[in-house]
């Protein structure tokens, strides 16, 4: 995605997104979306975020204090604090920012798992790294069965399940906290239903049209290398003075004592 002509293919693919996103399908799903995203955001602090994706800000209600979003091209980014660079080469330290959000990127990136890579390298290891995806088996899925829309956002990429993306997020040492889905709804109609909306995310259950993952790098265990000497009781207080040593231990003390008698005799 270095070369020029790269750029060019991903910018008239970020360009189709805002399209999408734009339409009353791509405003109702990202309604949902971002009612999904509210509560964990609200619960995040820190000085950096990014969003990469191709819709508008979706994260505006975090209080982090300097949120960043993405732009494959000068020419379009929307702001200052727009990252304008390749989506799997991104320009910033390790573990620099507290939240990173991947919207709906990884089925259609150039390189996903190097995208991946990069914003699990750059997330906190006390950040969240959210990544919203489609589900393969939903309503809106039903438009992937025609070679047309195929060819189309947000038909067009490869569909990952939740389960396939937690394999790539081990590989990065990230595990998933939890798995939340999003706007539901009957074939053919818009995410608007309330009452579908209420018991689906009721019972998160896992038919609507998007998930949204929350993952956090996993704890690094720290292995401690014991020592050779062991006691058959704890040491400090009177029981320091019962303290005795196991019978390896002892047996190879004698074997050193017996070693010098024999040197002596020598």
């Amino acid at each position: 995605m270095s070369t020029d002509r790269g750029a060019q293919r991903l910018a008239a693919l970020f360009r189709e997104g805002q399209r999408f996103w734009a339409t009353p399908t791509g405003e109702a799903v990202r309604r949902a979306e971002r009612a999904c995203l509210g509560p964990v955001c609200e619960r995040l602090f820190g000085m950096h975020s990014l969003e990469l994706g191709f819709g508008s800000v979706l994260a505006d209600m975090c209080p982090v204090r300097h949120p960043m979003q993405w732009a494959p091209t000068r020419e379009l980014a929307q702001g200052a604090s727009t990252l304008v660079c390749s989506p799997d080469a991104l320009p910033l330290p390790n573990g620099c920012l507290h939240l990173v959000v991947v919207h709906h990127l990884l089925e259609v990136a150039p390189d996903p798992h190097h995208m991946l890579q990069e914003a699990a390298r750059i997330t906190a290891d006390e950040g969240r790294l959210i990544l919203f995806g489609w589900m393969p088996l939903s309503p809106i899925a039903l438009g992937r069965l025609s070679p047309g829309c195929r060819q189309r956002l947000p038909w067009r990429g490869q569909w990952r399940s939740p389960g396939r993306l937690r394999d790539w997020l081990a590989f990065v040492d990230f595990e998933i906290e939890r798995v939340d889905y999003c706007a539901f709804q009957l074939p053919g109609r818009l995410p608007r239903n309330s009452f579908f909306e209420t018991l689906g995310r009721r019972h998160n259950l896992p038919l609507g049209d998007s998930y949204m993952i929350q993952a956090q790098r996993r704890p690094q265990l720290i292995e401690t290398r014991s020592s050779g000497l062991r006691f058959t009781a704890p040491l400090g207080g009177a029981a320091f003075g019962t303290a005795r040593l196991e019978p390896d231990q002892a047996a190879a003390r004698q074997g050193v004592a017996h070693e010098r008698r024999m040197t002596e005799i020598e």
